[in-house]
């Protein structure tokens, strides 16, 4: 299981890369090895405020569906809109191409309740 230092970790297995004016979020490379193969995904609507917690995703798999989060409260400021001609790229990526989407931060210390890739780690040991 892959878990990029670099990373802030939701407990719901949603990562975060804090870039320039926004951050890039998608699901963990545990959340999608759980989830199987990735057949369709919903995608929030460029725009949207959301707040922490928020459902504003989902992804779907031969599996199951699973609702992703957000991670922090923001904004919605692009969608990864190759994942809908392409869903398995978060199985394949799911920290470079199979990113679902970039919000700008409403707080930047919202970043202080996610966790570092050691206690994300941690936690999947547990699961």
């Amino acid at each position: 299981m892959s878990v990029p230092n670099d990373l802030y970790y939701a407990k719901t297995h949603e990562w975060l890369r804090i870039d320039d004016a926004a951050a890039t979020v998608g699901i963990t490379d545990f959340a999608q090895n759980q989830l199987s193969d990735v057949t369709f995904v919903e995608l929030p609507d460029v725009g949207r405020e959301v707040e922490e917690g928020d459902e504003v995703a989902v992804v779907e798999s031969v599996k199951a569906a699973s609702d992703i989060y957000a991670p922090v409260a923001g904004t919605i400021v692009e969608v990864n809109s190759d994942l809908e001609d392409s869903p398995e790229m978060i199985n394949t990526s799911p920290y470079d191409t199979g990113w679902l989407f970039k919000i700008e931060l409403r707080k930047e210390e919202d970043v202080d309740n996610l966790m570092s890739a050691e206690e994300y780690s941690e936690l999947c040991d547990e699961e």
